[in-house]
């Protein structure tokens, strides 16, 4: 067994980080069905215990766990914290959980949104599906397999969380959803168990030519020969791009937001997403960064035709949710732009996009849900004048659209423009051409944000805008505006994502030095 930091407090740490919500979930599917809204409140608590568990890792006594090594940085010998135990010792398999400064934002931003989830469910339950009580235990079960896919450091662990989540999310698209939510939630399984499939062949050779599945070990080491890396980062990429989703394996992800309940949609665009793009640096980079070499001019093609795409669909788009929807395939296309530079620039502009997006759309799908419930319909030929009828929750769908479209100072700007600043440090005349096509997107991605709150909020109010109800719920206010506040603050101090992320990414992708960094990517770090 290998604990670092303070022995005790590490190992209770990290296993009741996924312990307290599988014991809620479990508890709340067990309460009496008479008693709906108490489950639910119970859930809350439940959520509100995993958060803050979650925030704990910043505080705990830590180690370094780096050191320099003749002329490179070794991988990260150990997290902040980190339990190492034997799983099932004939195969190999360890229970390997630890967080360092890559996965931490990501788990605290998990914590977070499965809470304010929790809270909007107390409040109100969508029709269908069954009783509120089932959809927090859901809800739950989803915060397990997203918390377990960032904590896990074994190849085969971070699999079997990855997976966890499937069947959950199905279940809430199928039995909460719009009119036409089974179909989109089979499109959602169908794509995601053909991803599931390329990462295991994955997963199973990189364990099987490396001999080990820890990614601590792992981590730039290149245990595996230029061949196998190659193969292995086409299979990962793939399997990662599904799950994100990245361009062109995006279509699941219109159909399941725009048929999801509003809480469904939260968690798939907050976190959910986020899985793909960090299994893509922890693991895809991670494991086989000459073959994310080999593969870093593609994706960076894919990356700006995901972002110009996205953002030329979205001028066309007339529901209010699909709108919201494709937005996020060009956002992830930023996010995949700064992976494909391999610098330390680059995924720390990921790791910002991937946070920022969490917090900016989760609110977007917050506000567009409320207003799609209230006025009965997300067509924005139906939905005008909402700032006559209801100014505070224009205000809010305003602040949260000006967020998304990158304005400074607030949490959206920076991932989106130090990707660019990444591929403009990478140099060469194809990384020049990127970085301006991505600007051209980051320039049309204002226009359909500009255009959509001239439609939504402007103009005379429509018959299905009248009829909104103007007021916000407490629970709707405790929802929403942690996000507010939160966006404002990463927008302010981006360092509260990116402190302590610059060696493990270092790491990650196995450079020389820090100091090397600059001399080989013009000072991208």
């Amino acid at each position: 067994m290998v604990l670092t930091g303070d022995s005790l407090t590490g190992q209770a740490l990290l296993i009741a980080l996924l312990a307290v919500p599988a014991l809620g979930a479990a508890l709340v599917a067990l309460w009496p069905g008479g008693r709906d809204r108490q489950a639910r409140i119970v859930a809350t608590v439940v959520a509100a215990v995993t958060f803050v568990l979650s925030v704990a890792p910043v505080f705990a006594g830590r180690n370094d766990g780096w050191v320099a090594t003749g002329d490179r940085y070794a991988a990260p010998l150990l997290p902040w914290i980190d339990v190492d135990l034997p799983w099932v010792p004939a195969l190999g398999l360890r229970f390997h959980l630890g967080v360092d400064g890559v996965s931490y934002p990501l788990i605290v931003l998990t914590g977070l949104l499965t809470l304010l989830c929790c809270v909007y469910t107390v409040y109100k339950v969508p029709p269908g599906g069954g009783s509120g009580r089932t959809l927090a235990v859901l809800l739950l079960i989803l915060e397990v397999g997203v918390l377990g896919t960032f904590l896990a450091l074994d190849l085969i662990l971070f699999f079997i969380f990855f997976e966890v989540v499937l069947l959950p999310m199905y279940a809430v698209i199928a039995g909460w959803g719009g009119e036409k939510r089974r179909a989109a939630a089979r499109k959602f399984v169908l794509y995601t168990l053909f991803g599931s499939v390329l990462l295991l062949l994955g997963v199973v050779l990189v364990v099987a030519r490396a001999g080990t599945g820890d990614l601590v070990v792992l981590a730039g080491a290149n245990e595996l020969t230029r061949t196998t890396q190659c193969v292995v980062f086409a299979l990962l990429a793939v399997a990662f791009a599904v799950k994100a989703p990245l361009w062109p394996l995006h279509t699941w992800l219109p159909d399941a937001h725009t048929e999801a309940p509003t809480v469904g949609s939260v968690i798939l665009a907050g976190v959910l997403l986020k899985m793909g793009t960090y299994g893509l640096i922890r693991v895809g980079v991670g494991v086989a960064p000459d073959g994310a070499a080999w593969a870093a001019t593609v994706l960076g093609v894919l990356a700006v035709v995901a972002i110009l795409a996205g953002s030329l669909i979205c001028l066309r788009q007339r529901e209010l949710k699909r709108l919201i929807a494709y937005s996020s395939v060009g956002h992830m296309g930023f996010v995949l732009l700064g992976i494909a530079t391999l610098t330390v620039t680059g995924l720390q502009a990921a790791l910002l996009g991937n946070v920022a997006h969490g917090l900016i759309t989760g609110l977007l799908f917050f506000l567009a849900g409320t207003i799609k419930d209230r006025a009965g319909t997300g067509s924005l030929s139906q939905l005008s004048g909402l700032r006559e009828t209801a100014p505070r929750l224009a205000g809010l769908f305003g602040f949260a659209a000006i967020a998304s479209l990158g304005l400074p100072g607030l949490a959206g700007f920076w991932g989106e423009a130090f990707a660019v600043v990444a591929a403009v440090q990478r140099g060469g005349p194809v990384w020049l051409t990127l970085a301006c096509a991505a600007a051209v997107g980051g320039a049309l991605t204002a226009a359909y944000f500009m255009r959509l709150l001239r439609g939504l909020t402007h103009g005379p109010a429509t018959p299905s805008v009248h009829s909104l109800r103007p007021s916000i719920a407490g629970a709707e206010w405790f929802a929403w505006a942690p996000l507010v506040a939160l966006t404002l603050a990463v927008g302010i101090l981006p360092g509260l994502v990116l402190a302590e992320t610059e060696l493990p990414l270092a790491a990650i992708l196995g450079l020389p030095s820090l100091d090397e960094m600059h001399t080989l990517f013009g000072g991208g770090r």
